[in-house]
């Protein structure tokens, strides 16, 4: 079981660590709701755990009204987990976040399962999920993985990678990009800018000349006149 004392304290350090903005201890205690969210849910998942009904779920809604975030009871969160801003983030209640992870605001840690059993995603530990990020279904992430602002993650993450995109797909893998192979044949669309433009620098390229013969035959004019 966690020392109550040694995940607070990690809780605390976590935005002064990743966070620019904060201002010291006191400043994360007061201001930052993804501190507040972390600190009622470790409350009220133990109560969960306990076994007491009803009132669990209830604080989870009380804390969700004053910080914006969503958290379920039984969701399970490791120690120094930052939240940060935090408004929409929901974490479902299969759900699993490894130590040291980072979430932005806007993330969904969400099911695409109406089964009772685990349907919310596994993040390991160090992961960082992006504003507005969706990671759905009983899927895991790796450490250390990263998953880019915007993305849908709907597949297994290796660890140490990093995914963009919707389905998201991985660009790099221990620090060096990975050139993306397509799961099925890319169209290869038309761009009518960039044909409106190479139609216009023929044009001018053929003005030009034209220009050069003129001046040309007009020295030569004059030439012949003197």
């Amino acid at each position: 079981m966690a020392n109550p004392v040694r995940t607070l304290l990690a809780d605390l350090r976590a935005p002064l660590e990743r966070d620019p903005a904060s201002r010291g201890m006191l400043d994360v205690a007061l201001s930052y709701p993804g501190v507040h969210a972390i600190g009622a849910y470790r409350i009220y998942h133990a109560l969960h755990r306990m076994g007491i009904p009803l009132l669990p779920r209830f604080l989870s809604n009380v804390a969700r009204f004053f910080t914006g975030i969503e958290i379920h009871p039984g969701a399970t969160i490791g120690e120094g987990v930052f939240i940060d801003h935090g408004m929409g983030v929901v974490i479902g209640e299969t759900a699993e976040v490894g130590d040291g992870c980072t979430i932005y605001q806007g993330v969904t840690l969400g099911g695409t399962s109406l089964s009772h059993g685990k349907r919310h995603p596994t993040l390991g530990k160090n992961v960082t999920v992006g504003v507005n990020a969706s990671v759905l279904g009983a899927i895991t992430l790796g450490d250390n993985a990263k998953v880019g602002g915007g993305s849908v993650v709907v597949r297994d993450v290796p660890a140490n990678a990093t995914v963009v995109g919707i389905p998201a797909h991985v660009v790099a893998q221990d620090g060096k990009p990975v050139r993306a192979v397509p799961d099925r044949p890319q169209v290869e669309m038309p761009d009518p800018n960039a044909d409106a433009i190479d139609r216009l620098e023929r044009r001018i390229a053929h003005l030009e000349a034209r220009i050069g013969e003129m001046e040309t035959g007009t020295e030569e004019t004059w030439s012949w006149v003197i």
